[in-house]
């Protein structure tokens, strides 16, 4: 016989949520700033682009800006959250490879990707109660 625990009481469930809220928002804002400043090639961008061994062609960079908004606006729609914190940890994955790849530091811009990942992945964790359910078998 399945038991259930009771639910949380009011209060903390909405701490949570207003917790997971802020966490994705740092983790919104962040992101939308960034796909940005690639939408308009600005110098410290072609520059990082360079060091980075991508080409510098402002095509390839707004198309890059165009995806992480994309996934970005994906991912603040709670209905579609989850897709869109798959499609961010895709993109981040690229970024932790690419200075994986020309021998970055490694807590400071390896792992970068993997904290903002983190970010996105705590932030709906704890303001999705229905992601935990799917997570742990509850539904």
């Amino acid at each position: 016989m399945a038991t259930s625990s009771p639910p949380p009481p009011e209060g903390r469930s909405k701490r949570a949520a207003w917790t997971g809220r802020a966490l994705s928002g740092l983790a919104i804002l962040f992101l939308l700033a960034d796909g940005a400043m690639k939408l308009v090639p600005l110098q410290p961008v072609t520059d990082t682009m360079q060091g980075l061994g991508w080409p510098t062609d402002a095509w390839l960079l707004r198309t890059l800006g165009v995806i992480q908004i994309v996934a970005t606006l994906i991912y603040a729609n709670p209905q579609s959250a989850v897709f869109g914190a798959i499609l961010l940890t895709g993109y981040l994955g690229g970024a932790v490879a690419t200075h994986l790849r020309i021998g970055s530091p490694l807590f400071s811009h390896v792992l970068f990707g993997v904290y903002v990942g983190i970010i996105v992945w705590a932030g709906l964790w704890v303001r999705s109660p229905a992601l935990r359910d799917v997570l742990y078998g509850k539904r």
